[in-house]
């Protein structure tokens, strides 16, 4: 029997959900709606499996007992257009671009203060 197959979404507090999906729409080119975005990805051939993007109240109560922080790992096309791009726009990017066999990354800062890494993964002819 199998088990976990897959990520079913990513759920976290914030001070303005709202204001929080507007920055990403914007910067990062998330198409947002009323419950944050949904990502389609061929997890078999046969069937399609989506992850889940959530902005929550920082009220909320669904996380507990966790309080735990967090950071998101989002995948880029073209990392170092994009950091131009963020940069110009005033955007707190905090790292320089890291390049690694597996790809590269990059780490910025959401309005909230919310630790975001960007990753381009490398060629899979590169990574074997």
């Amino acid at each position: 029997m199998k088990k976990v197959t897959g990520v079913g979404g990513i759920f976290f507090k914030c001070k303005d959900p709202k204001a929080l999906k507007e920055w990403y729409q914007k910067h990062l080119g998330i198409a947002v709606n009323t419950y944050g975005a949904s990502f389609e990805y061929p997890a078999h051939a046969e069937q399609k499996a989506v992850l889940q993007w959530s902005p929550f109240s920082e009220a909320t109560t669904y996380f507990e007992p966790s309080n735990k922080e967090f950071m998101i790992n989002y995948i880029v096309e073209d990392i170092e257009n994009l950091v131009v791009e963020l940069k110009a726009a005033g955007v707190n990017v905090l790292t320089e671009i890291s390049t690694y066999d597996y790809g590269k990354f990059v780490h910025l800062l959401d309005i909230e203060g919310n630790k975001i890494e960007l990753w381009q993964p490398a060629p899979v002819a590169e990574i074997q």
